[in-house]
């Protein structure tokens, strides 16, 4: 019996039995076989479930891996036995995220399957899991790119979760050597700097600011002194650290919120009017997907590294628990074992 990870309620998420998908002419059933944990996953499992209806369900996993199983008649470009990467924010439904489809499951419809859009080929030699990291790595890379960084430029990353460490990893790849890394836990900093983050640093034990100006440098602004710093990446949405980075921040830097934030964060203008930098904001990857699977065959080991998890598809309710603790990174389901 085929199942998928159903939300039904505020923190109860459950495996259900499902029928095998049917494709319609334009759609396209893959079979899964290796899917991440997202942070949105547990969100939507902590408030319930999104778009879901009274009595129903919410079906969730987007992160996703696999090979093709079936094809519809009008659908071109792709057969049966392709390895593919799915792009969920190319489906209509947006896999995962409040439709009728999520990707914790064995089988996968795919509707309206467009190749090069929603389904984006994978060599055959790409591990399942590397190619399944394609999703956050693109989150991730998204950031970056609205940071509009490059070489030479100094950097910060708060948060080295995840979407973090991706931005770290994209960093130092796009040649940014000065990148300084922000966490609360030790092995996430530890990853941070295994990816080429120049320092990684607790803010809990150093003084952020202090730490800064040693590494980055100083100038100075009207009648204080600012932190060399060039652009700070918001990936871990704590509330002080939008009025933290105001309050050091050099002239026309620059600061980028991926993090998600649940209520309204408030900032003093009247001391950002002098600095005039720019706070803007990113969320998913509008054009960078096919560019981070192009990517992945140079970058697998380095990708790789983000895994700090592996489970069974059996045990996926027991590994969300695991996702949610500092200590992880990204906790990944395989599905070759399922059922087993």
């Amino acid at each position: 019996m085929r199942r998928v990870l159903n939300i039904h309620g505020v923190g109860d998420v459950r495996l259900d039995p499902v029928d095998a998908p049917r494709p319609g002419n334009s759609d396209v059933v893959v079979k899964v076989k290796a899917c991440g944990i997202c942070g949105s996953d547990l969100t939507y499992i902590k408030v319930g479930g999104i778009h879901r209806k009274p009595g129903g369900v919410t079906p969730i996993g987007h992160e996703a891996a696999g090979e093709v199983l079936a094809v519809g008649a009008d659908v071109k470009g792709v057969s049966a036995g392709q390895r593919v990467v799915i792009n969920p924010m190319m489906t209509p439904s947006y896999i995962g995220s409040g439709g009728p489809e999520g990707a914790f499951t064995e089988e996968l419809l795919v509707r309206d399957a467009r190749v090069g859009a929603s389904l984006l080929p994978i060599p055959d030699d790409l591990p399942f899991e590397v190619a399944a990291l394609a999703e956050p790595l693109a989150v991730g890379l998204h950031g970056v790119n609205r940071a509009q960084v490059k070489p030479g430029d100094k950097v910060v990353v708060f948060g080295c979760g995840p979407i973090g460490l991706a931005m770290v990893m994209w960093l130092v790849d796009r040649g940014v050597t000065d990148v300084v890394a922000l966490d609360l836990a030790p092995e996430r900093l530890a990853r941070a700097k295994a990816l080429g983050a120049r320092e990684a640093i607790d803010p809990t034990k150093d003084n952020v600011r202090d730490r800064l100006l040693k590494l980055h440098g100083s100038s100075r602004l009207f009648s204080r002194e600012a932190v060399g710093t060039d652009a700070y990446i918001d990936a871990a949405g704590a509330p002080s650290i939008l009025s933290d980075v105001i309050g050091m921040a050099k002239f026309q830097s620059r600061l980028v919120v991926t993090a998600a934030y649940m209520k309204p964060v408030q900032i003093d203008l009247g001391a950002m009017l002098t600095t005039e930098m720019t706070i803007t904001t990113a969320v998913g990857y509008p054009d960078e997907m096919r560019e981070v699977v192009a990517a992945l065959p140079r970058l697998r080991d380095k990708a790789r590294s983000l895994i700090s998890h592996r489970f069974p598809f059996d045990r996926v309710v027991e590994a969300l628990g695991v996702a949610g603790t500092p200590a992880s990174a990204k906790v990944m389901i395989g599905f070759e074992e399922a059922g087993a």
